[in-house]
């Protein structure tokens, strides 16, 4: 039976914010993410709305990177109407539901995000190809506070990613140091090759991109939001990327503006 034309490739692209930080980068032009995420900001909310308001803004930006970035394959699911007549099977491009992907929960803030990407991708995909590995890290600074990089303390690693969709969880994509950890660790020698490298934040700096996509320029970022707060008045009005070198949303801690504040602490209402 012939497939309908109009569900035989579906070129879907989410809606994004134009920049100039290349292909590999997706900054999400979503105004209801938007308003969630500003709420998840504010100064007065704090738990349970806070963590709520993480694994919502999480499935619906998991949603969107599945959609776009995820294999591919003609689905043919005979309907209700098939007891009646041979046309009721709908054919179309659809999300091959035996896709293996690997979900790295990076402790601390990373874990709600992780455990909700994992459940989604459950639903939506055969369970028995999802995974969920465990990295335990922490910022390490120098004697002024700045970010020097990431220390990883404990890890649990389940198998190969050969051919899997490998997805990087992390709240805040400030310096690039985590994910950059994360992936040392997912040696080709030891655990083979992904598919694609995904990491899916809430929030990124320019400075952020800057490493990623200098250091790993094969990894696909995905965020709801870019935080370039510090710059000056004249490079805000320009598009994101276009001075680059000139844009900063990081503060000489190393937190982001106007950013969240230490979600990781606000999350486990931790605050050490």
């Amino acid at each position: 039976m012939e497939t309908d034309a109009q569900f035989r490739s579906l070129p879907y692209r989410p809606c994004e914010v134009a920049h100039r930080y290349g292909d590999k980068v997706h900054i999400l032009a979503d105004p209801l993410s938007l308003a969630m995420l500003a709420k998840l900001c504010a100064q007065a909310t704090r738990q349970p709305e806070l963590n709520r308001l993480v694994g919502e803004l999480y499935r619906s930006l998991v949603h969107e990177v599945i959609a776009a970035e995820f294999p591919r394959r003609l689905l043919e699911q005979p309907t209700r109407m098939e007891a009646h007549t041979p046309q009721g099977v709908w054919r179309g491009d659809a999300t091959w539901s035996s896709t293996a992907a690997v979900v790295v929960a990076v402790a601390r803030a990373g874990l709600l995000p992780s455990q909700a990407t994992f459940d989604f991708l459950n639903q939506v995909l055969n369970p028995e190809g999802v995974r969920q590995d465990h990295l335990a890290l922490a910022r390490t600074v120098d004697s002024k506070g700045g970010v020097t990089g990431a220390g990883l303390y404990a890890s649990k690693i389940g198998g190969t990613i050969e051919g899997a969709m490998l997805l990087i969880p992390d709240p805040m994509g400030a310096t690039g140091a985590t994910v950059s950890k994360v992936i040392e660790q997912y040696t080709p020698k030891e655990h083979g090759h992904a598919q694609k490298i995904i990491a899916v934040h809430l929030i990124v700096t320019p400075e952020y991109l800057r490493h990623v996509c200098s250091t790993h320029p094969n990894v696909f970022v995905y965020a709801l939001r870019l935080d370039r707060g510090l710059s000056s008045p004249a490079v805000l009005n320009t598009v994101p990327g276009e001075r680059w070198s000139e844009e900063r949303g990081l503060n000489d801690h190393h937190y982001i503006v106007p950013g969240a504040g230490g979600l990781g602490e606000l999350m486990n209402n931790s605050y050490v």
